[in-house]
């Protein structure tokens, strides 16, 4: 599967869909993606109006994105499910993000536990980081609208 395939699987589509390309892809080891910062996404309408910064929150959710599509990537088969995001830990945010800014994620799968994930993730903007923790990951059903869950039922997406 290519790389836009993979990235395809995430059931996030916009505007919660945080990234935007996979660039690097090691199977059931780790993850890198990318993701581009445009002032055109809803939240900088109110985050903040007159300075805008990328809210944390949505940081950590493209973290999580990218770990758990390097997490998925270890499945046997794409139908156990899909990765959601079950704990944060030793998380840091580090520097601001702002519009024009490229985020470059980066997630290595530090231990697999059945059907969990211990991942460690970056963020940086050039070579400054802006975020790092370890997150845990869960194996989540395979329910709308993941992609997947369309798949096994003879669907491609809304419609």
């Amino acid at each position: 599967m290519d790389k836009d395939e993979i990235l395809k699987n995430l059931p996030h589509s916009f505007p919660f869909r945080m990234i935007d390309r996979i660039i690097e892809i090691e199977k059931g080891k780790r993850a890198v993606a990318l993701k581009n910062v445009s002032i055109d996404e809803p939240h900088f309408l109110g985050h903040f109006q007159n300075a805008p910064v990328m809210p944390g929150v949505l940081i950590l959710e493209a973290m999580a994105q990218t770990g758990g599509l390097a997490f998925q990537s270890s499945f046997e088969k794409e139908e156990e499910g899909i990765p959601v995001l079950a704990r944060v830990e030793e998380f840091r945010w580090k520097g601001r993000v702002i519009p024009g800014d490229q985020i470059i994620i980066e997630a290595e799968v530090l231990h697999i536990f059945s059907h969990l994930a211990k991942v460690k993730v970056l963020a940086r903007v050039g070579k400054e980081i802006v975020a790092e923790g370890t997150l845990v990951l869960a194996k989540g059903p395979l329910t709308p609208p993941s992609p997947l869950w369309e798949r096994e039922r003879g669907k491609e997406g809304p419609g």
